[in-house]
């Protein structure tokens, strides 16, 4: 099949209302039939009458690019590069297509004849500094975000959150959008009050909404499912961020942007990332849906919900999954030994770490897994029993916590002491302050790790959904127990040498 040369005209309304005789349909023609050879056959492509702003909406710019990609045009002959777009960069990236399709394009102003390897380096060279020029757009785009996120509460756009609308104000002298809530404000309140109750899972949540009438749609094609009602229930967006969710931020080791006092139990968090990955926590000026002693209950059954899952099957052991080893912390695996007539049959664990490079320093342990679960069922119900006790007593003060808050206290206002004197510090100085600032804030993130770890030793926890089902052990299935055990435990360490010690969770 012969190839025919292609030759592209445009002229727009303004063009044409201007007068421009030297853009006119014919004298482009004609212009670029001069570059045609004798005989040469040709094909004249005009979009008369169509803005050069982009290509989408010129039909017969777009027939010559299906017939280039048809293998029916050799190359394209145009007066400017402007012809097939104002835009420069949109110039290079169709030739660039044109390219690959084996067509050379020839402008008769320009350098750009990619028949020539000179005018090929040339749109390659220029292609680079557009993608440079991309990229640094771009990257100033996310640096831009990236501060404004840090320094304001304000809602920075883009994903939609679900139980919220966007509206303008004016915050501290500066104007932009805040999250007020929506009509589905009460879904994702409902949510939460629901889920936090142990035996409710989020398939029971999405039941609830449905038998209620309660709509639920993401958008108006798409209804909320397990999915992105977990999403809904981790996020920082809706708590009433107080002192408690300042801590549980530190533990989790996200950096937090505001100081504790900012944490006022009203106003929700932004969980935004950085250019390096790490996630950091930022009080927005919206007010939480969800009060922090619930959502603070939610985290707490995801993680142990999350664990659960990653647990294996739990038919031959109600500790599969929580009893490991305390010399390498791997899991203990179930094996079995029976006796010559296979009438009996004896439970063993294996240390998996005795498989690893490196390997554990034991592989079968002689503690009987039966020995395992009965003590960790009898440590169970003594811990709810004090649990129950503890929810009796009237609470003395503890000294230990208090004494770590005024020290985190003092260690607040050294800091702002320090960051003061910055404006008319020297360079020894300024690094001297620098350096224990970041001591400052070692120190004080170690003391609020403390902190928090005492008040979860503390908090009071609802016994009543563990009582029942703890009074019906021997009733229970294997995994029922291991959901109860899940429950109420991290992670049991078990040693021949050590004998058992049990990580609870509550």
């Amino acid at each position: 099949m012969e190839k025919y040369v292609a030759i592209y005209v445009r002229r727009s309304v303004s063009d044409r209302d201007k007068g421009n005789n030297s853009l006119s349909i014919d004298s482009q023609k004609a212009d670029c039939m001069k570059q045609l050879k004798k005989g040469e056959k040709y094909r004249l492509y005009c979009d008369d009458g169509k803005s050069g702003k982009d290509i989408a909406h010129r039909p017969e710019f777009q027939r010559m690019m299906d017939d280039a990609k048809a293998g029916l045009i050799s190359r394209i002959v145009v007066k400017k590069y402007d012809r097939f777009s104002r835009n420069l960069r949109e110039y290079l990236n169709v030739t660039d297509v044109l390219d690959r399709y084996g067509v050379s394009v020839i402008s008769l102003t320009e350098p750009f004849n990619t028949e020539t390897k000179e005018g090929r380096l040339m749109r390659n060279n220029l292609l680079n500094f557009a993608e440079f020029e991309r990229e640094t757009i771009a990257g100033r785009v996310a640096d831009a975000y990236g501060t404004r996120a840090a320094e304001t509460g304000f809602y920075q756009g883009g994903k939609v959150y679900y139980g919220y609308i966007p509206e303008r104000r004016t915050v501290n002298g500066k104007t932009g959008s805040v999250l007020v809530p929506s009509d589905r404000a009460d879904v994702v309140r409902t949510a939460y009050t629901l889920y936090k109750n142990p035996d409710i899972s989020l398939s029971n949540v999405l039941s609830y909404f449905i038998q209620n009438g309660i709509e639920v749609n993401i958008d108006p094609k798409k209804n909320m499912d397990r999915s992105h009602l977990s999403q809904i229930l981790k996020s920082p967006l809706y708590v009433r961020a107080d002192k408690e969710v300042y801590q549980y931020f530190v533990s989790k080791g996200y950096r937090i942007i505001d100081d504790v006092e900012a944490f006022d139990g009203v106003h929700g968090c932004f969980r935004h990332k950085q250019a390096d990955g790490i996630n950091y926590i930022k009080i927005g000026y919206h007010e939480g849906l969800v009060d922090a002693e619930t959502w603070l209950m939610v985290q707490d059954k995801k993680s142990r919900n999350s664990k659960f899952r990653n647990n294996g099957n739990a038919r031959n052991s109600w500790l599969t999954g929580l009893a490991k080893c305390s010399h390498c912390h791997y899991a203990l695996a179930l094996i079995y030994s029976w006796n010559a007539s296979r009438t009996k049959r004896w439970r063993y664990y294996d240390c998996s770490g005795a498989y690893k490079a490196n390997g554990c320093i034991q592989k079968r342990l002689q503690t009987r897994p039966d020995d395992v679960e009965s003590l960790v069922f009898a440590a169970m119900k003594k811990r709810l029993e004090e649990l129950t006790i503890a929810k009796t007593e009237k609470r003395e003060p503890d000294a230990a916590a208090e004494s770590i808050k005024a020290e985190i206290i003092r260690i607040d206002g050294e800091i702002r002491k320090l960051m003061d004197k910055i404006a008319d510090a020297d360079a020894t100085l300024f690094r001297y302050i620098q350096d224990r600032v970041n001591e400052l804030h070692e120190r004080k993130s170690a003391l609020e790790l403390e902190c928090q770890s005492k008040a979860r030793k503390h908090k009071e926890i609802d016994t009543a959904p563990l009582a029942d089902p703890m009074s019906r052990w021997d009733t229970l299935s294997t995994e029922e127990k291991h959901t109860l055990a899940a429950t109420m435990i991290n992670v049991v360490y078990v040693s021949d040498k050590d004998g058992i010690s049990i990580d609870f969770s509550i």
